[in-house]
């Protein structure tokens, strides 16, 4: 296609296309009710017609046929179990937030035959916050208290925030002056609030009623933690019990030096902040995730990596008694990084998600007798330290065990995003498990329970993908996938134009997964055959893997790379190598722009994409906002010897000489991780090198390219800018 014709996407019958991908329903994880038999899913699905992102909720049943509820929520917010049979709905008020209770019963037909999900009542108001950026809420039915979390000023006081917003809003300026990082973090500019716990009664009473006290009790009062922990720090934060909450939070000893540390503390207080929060890791740990309490309120696991700094350290599970005072690692030798975490209801088993050769995986372990002490080496026999698992395939999220030895989670893959799944049986598995030494296969029943986007995904022909290995650096066994494209026939030589598509991090992953952003089928339905490598660096194929990318940036990844891609073209003669192109974002753009310099490489790629790349290592040295990941990554500050000398090999910047392709640049403003002058200093190298290129910036978006309308355009500039140069007219 020339530069002057007008593109246009494929669509149609059958072609799944950009727009098709934004306007298909977003479903989030399912949760379910107290007693297990209702599930209730968040969904949001836009419309370019309406330019609206309409929410709503689904319930759906888990033991019965009963057809599923879908409640619209005109307008939008959170929404929560607060009883069996009560969903809270959290919406803007004229002030604050108003939080709305919502029945809904699960009855027999009046012929006797089916079961009908219906809601009982009109939304009947029943509690009111103060402010409007209250979020993340947790409910106890046993003790009727809510926790949430809010952002207030240093004196934690939640229902003074209006007023001093009102106060720092007219201060007659609009500076903000920083003596100590963090100074912007991932899209925001750091303000003088912080994020921070609150519990408040909310119970029924004997008639039945609601009853609110309106008596905020900030958990974190005068401890200087702040939690959930920015950016992106959620409920994962913090788990509840009937008297306790426990949470993690940047170490406050770190003082001012938290942009280059990552170290997190877990703390348990009294849920109704009776008591000061009481640390329960050893201060000798770096990060720490998904802190999770057991229903008997004895026992806590959490997540734990050990070196402080590196955000992608094996991730081990660590469980501490609370009536022992004694805190072991339970999975110091498994190859594998949990995600999250579960007690079962008997609190005799963990249940949790880890990433394992490009799949998230549900896996079970028991939980041991507590050692006599402290330790990160027990000794214990293999049932306890070999995970079970529990699914094979695509990607698990959200477990939640339920009453009668079931295990709810939602799962996605490449061809579909999010759906509901139950496991039943289990205690059978978890005798199993208890009675052999030797390990135990699970060869129970997996049941769907919602099928949210099937209709929409009906006919588009999606592809599954199909797993590939190969020799690369090193001999190591490295993995990939591949999707063909749209309209696929075995025998067609040379005909499909072919796109390597390079992954971030660079500790991530390709997975069986669904994205709304860099989603694999988007790009075979408008024709490519698509590749998708793991290469040195990515996880979830053992902690060495990953951690090989370190001081190696344009090193054995690249071997990995150009391996795998000759491979695949050595295995479908139907790819047309001379329609070669690749994309890449974060780490990926990095790549983009270190091929560029290399053309020894071989790719022959006609054009390149690269979105919020690195251009200038030791540039993003200086002016990233976690300084930790540069300094692990690079072997230190970037004034540093070990620092310097690597950026002076593997820093892209370097290679401008080199550097010959058509070359798409994208970028956010507002991302702070790579700053957007990354892109702009690429371009200016392009542009005075007299090299076909272009240059999109998204004034709103950060590192991620996330509103509906961004994301066609950005869909759009891709295809047409791969379309110029191996599209066919």
């Amino acid at each position: 296609m020339s530069p002057n014709q007008k593109f246009r996407f494929k669509e149609g019958p059958g072609i799944f296309s950009p727009k098709n991908l934004v306007e298909l329903r977003r479903p989030g994880a399912g949760v379910a009710n107290q007693a297990g038999d209702l599930v209730l899913v968040s969904v949001s699905e836009y419309s370019f017609d309406d330019q609206k992102n309409k929410k709503s909720l689904i319930v759906a049943p888990i033991e019965s046929s009963a057809k599923p509820l879908e409640i619209q929520l005109e307008k939008g917010g959170e929404a929560f179990w607060i009883q069996s049979r009560t969903i809270a709905h959290v919406v803007e008020g004229e002030v604050g937030l108003e939080i709305y209770a919502l029945d809904v019963a699960l009855r027999t037909s009046s012929g006797g035959d089916t079961d009908v999900l219906a809601t009982t009542n009109n939304p009947v108001l029943i509690a009111k916050l103060p402010n409007k950026s209250a979020t993340n809420f947790r409910y106890s039915i046993e003790s009727g208290v809510l926790v949430f979390s809010d952002y207030v000023y240093s004196d934690g006081n939640l229902t003074s925030v209006a007023e001093q917003d009102d106060a720092y809003e007219s201060r007659g300026n609009s500076a903000y002056v920083y003596d100590t990082t963090f100074e912007r973090h991932w899209d925001t500019w750091v303000g003088p609030k912080k994020s921070s716990l609150f519990s408040v009664s909310l119970y029924q009473d004997a008639d039945r009623k609601w009853v609110f006290d309106g008596q905020f009790i900030n958990l974190l009062q005068g401890t200087k933690h702040s939690s959930p922990v920015e950016p992106f720090g959620g409920t994962d934060d913090f788990d509840i019990s009937r008297d306790q909450v426990v949470y993690t939070t940047l170490d406050p000893g770190l003082k001012n030096e938290y942009a280059w540390h990552t170290k997190q503390n877990v703390y348990i207080t009294d849920i109704r902040g009776k008591s000061e929060p009481r640390e329960l890791t050893s201060s000798m740990q770096g990060a720490t995730h998904s802190p999770v309490l057991n229903v008997q309120g004895t026992q806590v696991a959490w997540l734990e990596l050990d070196e402080d700094g590196y955000e992608s350290d094996r991730a081990k599970i660590v469980i501490y008694d609370l009536e022992k005072n004694v805190r072991f690692t339970l999975t110091q030798d498994w190859d594998r990084s949990p995600d999250r975490l579960a007690f079962s209801k008997e609190g005799n088993f963990i249940y949790f998600t880890a990433g394992d050769e490009a799949k998230v995986k549900v896996f079970v372990l028991p939980v041991p007798p507590t050692p006599p002490e402290t330790t990160t080496h027990p000794t214990l026999p293999n049932k306890y330290i070999t995970p079970v698992a529990l699914t094979d395939s695509k990607a698990a999220s959200g477990i939640q065990p339920l009453f009668h030895g079931r295990l709810l989670f939602s799962q996605s893959s490449f061809t579909s995003p999010n759906d509901v799944f139950v496991i039943r049986n289990l205690r059978r598995l978890e005798t199993s498990i208890l009675q052999n030494e030797e390990p135990v296969h699970f060869d129970g029943q997996i049941q769907q329970i919602t099928y949210l986007t099937e209709s929409a995904l009906h006919g588009m022909n999606l592809d599954s993908g199909e797993s590939f290995w190969f020799k690369g650096a090193l001999d190591k066994n490295v993995q990939g996938w591949i999707l063909k494209p749209h309209g696929w026939k075995d025998g067609k030589t040379k005909k499909w134009p072919v796109v390597l598509l390079i992954h971030g991090g660079p500790q991530g992953a390709w997975e069986d997964q669904w994205s709304t952003r860099w989603n694999p089928n988007v790009f075979a339905q408008q024709g490519y055959f698509v590749i998708l490598i793991n290469p040195t660096g990515s996880t979830t194929f053992g902690q060495e893997f990953t951690d090989a990318i370190a001081g190696d940036w344009g090193g054995n990844p690249f071997v990995d790379l150009q391996k795998g891609w000759n491979h695949v073209l050595n295995a479908y003669p139907e790819i047309d190598a001379e329609r070669a192109v690749a994309a890449g974002a974060s780490w990926g753009g990095y790549a983009i722009n270190w091929i560029q310099g290399h053309p020894e490489y071989g790719f022959n790629f006609k054009a390149l994409v690269c979105h919020d790349g690195v251009f200038d290592s030791n540039y993003n040295g200086y002016s990233t906002d976690e300084l930790f990941f540069f300094n692990h990554e690079w072997g230190g500050r970037p004034w540093d010897e070990t620092s310097k000398a690597l950026s002076q090999k593997f820093s892209p910047s370097n290679f401008v000489n080199n550097w010959s392709t058509p070359q798409l640049l994208i970028h956010g403003s507002k991302d702070y991780r790579l700053p957007e002058t990354e892109s702009i200093g690429a371009f200016h190298a392009l542009q005075q090198r007299g090299i076909r290129s272009r240059l999109v910036v998204f004034p709103d978006e950060n590192h991620w390219v996330l509103k509906h309308g961004n994301s066609l355009k950005w869909h759009y500039e891709v295809f047409r800018w791969f379309d110029e140069f191996v599209g066919k007219d």
